[in-house]
């Protein structure tokens, strides 16, 4: 597909703009906390946007689309899952980590999790800087292979330089302004993205003509919105499976750090009811997509033989290229939240919780904002080369991170945020299992029966609360 110049001029004015918010920021961030969690002092406005733009990503405009263009709503159980893993973590986790974290001076999961459970010797915080440094590469890959087949479609260039111009432009304003630029550029990515979400469905809605478009092009596909007909979605692994990605949102560290920044506690009830409006519109959203780029595009080598790529195509050939500009910079937001948060929150670990820990000596402001920075370039050129696959599929390599992390975390943040005294050894034995559970789950492909973040979450709870009960048993005797 080919584009006007004037959607080269609306996605570059674009991309200045995130730059320029980089660039703002770098001037305003004075202290450590401030690059790493913009000084605790976030309005819940911009909370609630930035961790649903960092929460979708690319995944929302590009990978689940893709998923009901090809198969209808056989994804519906996951949809279900995320609305409802969402309210819980705003609902259960965000207050209490809010005010947990800031007791324990804690601007970091890992330094959280290790200083409330008493881990002098630090081990708890190593083990978890390490997984979410292993499973962060692997995510913000997963961006960039979006980015990649954004700039391959609307540009015409070749795939691996996409990668490499989308994610520089993240990491010039990440770089600059860290924490408040990430969740700044959030906000009105997050609003790019719901306008988007809406408007192209409802356009195409009217273009193929409604509803018997629609289901001319369902029929001609052999898809049906009836889940009756189709035994395998209704089986319970895959109920299972996509409810079990809403397990997944207790243990998100580029989610639930946004609960960490907010200014104000009692407010996180207006960031949680504006989180809510913009999930469940924009999930409806994304499945309109897929089904309107049914009628609009029937043959799947129309859209380049790629289903993630249908809402590329359809601002394409729906929009004139001023619009398609806008639109398409939705596209990149998505994108871009996601990866940004990603990379912060993995910079942050590598600067907390092994430069602090390792260099035993007193360190400045400047000093930790500047390795902050390095780190962030270091772990981008790790996610870069594994990106450079052009057959990635955005959905598996986002599914088996996001599995990584809600095994690994989040039974731990529920059992830390709702237990007193639970003891270091115990969250690192749990978190330890969990690990080798989704992977040797996922390698061994048993994650295709049922989603591997479901059994590693099981596994750790167990593993958890049996632990912490021998040791309360112990401790009486």
């Amino acid at each position: 597909m080919s584009v006007g110049i004037e959607t080269f001029i609306t996605f570059g004015i674009y991309l200045l703009f995130l730059i320029g918010i980089g660039v703002y920021f770098y001037t305003k961030t004075d202290t450590h906390e401030d690059y790493v969690l913009g000084g605790r002092g976030v309005g819940y406005w911009v909370t609630a946007m930035s961790a649903q733009a960092s929460d979708m990503s690319g995944w929302l405009l590009l990978g689940l689309p893709g998923a009901v263009y090809l198969s209808g709503l056989k994804q519906i159980w996951v949809i279900v899952g995320l609305t409802i893993g969402t309210y819980l973590n705003w609902k259960f986790v965000a207050p209490k980590l809010r005010t947990q974290t800031e007791e324990h001076d804690a601007l970091t999961i890992p330094t959280f999790l290790s200083r409330k459970s008493d881990d002098k010797k630090g081990y708890v915080k190593t083990f978890s800087a390490i997984v979410i440094l292993f499973f962060f590469t692997i995510y913000s890959a997963s961006g960039l292979v979006s980015n990649g087949k954004l700039f391959e479609s609307l540009l015409g260039i070749d795939y691996k330089l996409g990668v490499l111009l989308g994610g520089g432009t993240i990491i010039i304003y990440t770089f600059l302004g860290g924490y408040l630029a990430g969740v700044w550029t959030d906000f009105f990515q997050g609003i790019l993205m719901f306008f988007a979400i809406i408007v192209v469905p409802v356009v195409a809605y009217f273009v193929v003509g409604g509803n018997k478009g629609i289901e001319t092009a369902m029929v001609q596909k052999h898809i049906s919105l009836n889940l009756l007909k189709y035994p395998e979605a209704l089986s319970l692994p895959v109920i299972i499976s996509g409810l079990g990605w809403g397990l997944g949102y207790f243990g998100q560290p580029h989610i639930i750090v946004k609960f960490m920044s907010i200014k104000d506690v009692n407010e996180l009830w207006k960031a949680r009811l504006i989180a809510m409006v913009w999930v469940i519109i924009s999930l409806v959203g994304s499945i309109a997509v897929g089904l309107t780029g049914m009628a609009l595009y029937p043959d799947i080598k129309t859209i380049s033989g790629d289903a993630e790529k249908i809402f590329i195509y359809m601002i394409g050939g729906l929009f004139n290229p001023w619009v398609a500009g806008i639109l398409y910079a939705a596209i990149l937001s998505a994108i871009m939240s996601t990866i940004s948060a990603q990379l912060l929150v993995a910079s942050n670990t590598l600067t907390e919780d092994f430069y602090k820990y390792i260099v035993k000596r007193e360190k400045s402001h400047k000093e930790l904002i500047w390795v902050g920075r390095i780190c962030i370039i270091l772990i981008f050129i790790v996610a870069t080369i594994l990106a450079m696959n052009p057959n990635s599929q955005v959905l598996s390599l986002v599914s088996y991170a996001w599995a990584g992390f809600g095994a690994v975390f989040s039974p731990v943040i529920l059992f830390i945020l709702y237990k007193k005294n639970l003891h270091w050894k115990n969250i690192l034995i749990s978190m330890l299992i969990a690990t080798v559970t989704v992977i040797f789950w996922n390698q061994s492909g048993l994650g295709k029966t049922v989603y591997e973040i479901v059994p590693g979450f099981i596994i750790n709870s167990l593993t958890l609360y049996i632990l912490e009960k021998f040791s309360e048993k112990n401790s009486s005797n």
